[in-house]
């Protein structure tokens, strides 16, 4: 039995032999936000937030993850109360297609956890393993960018406040 924090709640999985998390976030907790594209570290798609950190779900083995805190897209934000990054990307039609998305809103995420004042260089290094097809990266820099103005407000406002 691995027990570990899914989306601030704690849940067990019957490990009944190796499974990527991937599987297990899609199969058994029905989370379909994270995607499966490549399987190979190679698109970004399947990216969630280990300990608060990006990591690719398709290559991490479910028995990794006993004891840690995973966050996929559906944790990041709610329709009544969305995250500022899912504000912003909205805000900038940063998606087409939609599948990157859950991958570059959670690689953001990650970002915004260990750096609260990125650059666009910073964006787009912490970005570069992601891909879009649809070619909507500068919107994307854009959403991250604001989101991260946003974030600095609130915690300016919490301070202060």
């Amino acid at each position: 039995m691995i027990q570990f924090n899914l989306n601030g709640q704690a849940v067990e999985f019957e490990l009944d032999g190796p499974s990527p998390l991937i599987n297990v976030l899609r199969d058994h907790f029905g989370l379909f936000g994270t995607r499966f594209g490549c399987g190979q570290e190679s698109c970004g798609a399947c990216i969630v937030l280990i300990d608060g950190k990006p990591s690719y779900s398709c290559s991490v083995g479910v028995d990794e993850i006993a004891s840690r805190s995973v966050q996929t897209v559906e944790g990041l934000g709610i329709p009544e109360n969305p995250h500022p990054l899912q504000k912003a990307f909205l805000a900038e039609q940063a998606g087409q297609c939609g599948f990157c998305l859950s991958g570059m809103l959670m690689q953001s995420a990650g970002l915004l956890n260990s750096n609260k004042n990125p650059n666009e260089s910073d964006i787009r290094a912490a970005l570069q393993g992601n891909l879009c097809r649809c070619g909507v990266h500068n919107r994307i820099i854009r959403a991250v960018l604001a989101a991260a103005e946003e974030l600095r407000s609130r915690d300016t406002v919490t301070m202060h406040g």
